[in-house]
């Protein structure tokens, strides 16, 4: 086994393993890669790899957790270059291309079974309160309907999601398929969620700003706990 003294090392060692984790999942599904199959593709000894992640089960989960993160980095980017993209229509479509765009993460959202075998797609605490706390945003500036609390627009919004998710689920999709799918998602939450009124800049700013920081403070958390970053 190869221990790395210096972070920088021990940083690239452990994305050169999730990389080639995540390529196995794609190709062959949760249940046929071992971690001697990552170890052989990643030209490392299997000890190597438990220097990382104890158990396949939280070396898969970080992998995971990996894309989860990075198609909610994707999300607070275009939240930071245009704070439009608080409005949930928006937010929708900017996440709904995000997820549909990685097939890996597609199949943990999913839960498609034979991708991840026993890993669930539940989101965890920390993700729920995020939800929750976007909502309450939403709510509190006048983003939504005026019939609809956090509670229930956060549930009815997360079940269309996720419907336009499993009725897209579709590895053969161009890309323009994947877009017009998420402006179909758009204009059904636009007209589902929110009001007619033309929300004031400064109040999506502070909003966008504020769901940008959400987004944030639940990336760092997952990565730390994933061991995907640090020691």
């Amino acid at each position: 086994m190869e221990r790395l003294r210096d972070p920088r090392d021990r940083a690239e060692r452990a994305t050169r393993i999730l990389d080639v984790a995540a390529g196995l999942l794609l190709r062959h599904g949760y249940r046929r890669v071992t971690i001697d199959d990552v170890a052989a593709g990643a030209e490392i000894g299997k000890g190597t790899v438990y220097l990382h992640w104890k158990t396949r089960e939280q070396l898969f989960g970080a992998v995971f957790t990996r894309e989860v993160c990075l198609a909610m980095a994707e999300l607070r980017r275009a939240l930071l270059d245009d704070p439009r993209t608080c409005l949930l229509h928006r937010f929708a479509r900017v996440y709904f291309l995000a997820i549909a765009r990685r097939p890996l993460l597609r199949g943990f959202v999913l839960a498609d079974p034979e991708l991840i075998g026993k890993l669930t797609a539940t989101l965890d605490d920390r993700h729920t309160a995020m939800a929750h706390g976007y909502f309450d945003l939403l709510v509190r500036h006048g983003l939504l309907s005026d019939d609809l609390g956090a509670e229930e627009a956060g549930f009815a919004y997360q079940a269309t999601f996720e419907g336009f998710l499993r009725a897209s689920d579709d590895e053969h999709a161009s890309d323009e398929a994947w877009e017009r799918r998420a402006d179909l998602l758009a204009r059904t939450v636009r007209r589902a969620f929110e009001n007619d009124a033309a929300p004031d800049d400064a109040v999506v700013r502070e909003v966008a700003d504020a769901t940008a920081a959400l987004l944030t403070e639940v990336i760092d958390a997952d990565l730390a706990a994933s061991g995907i970053t640090g020691e």
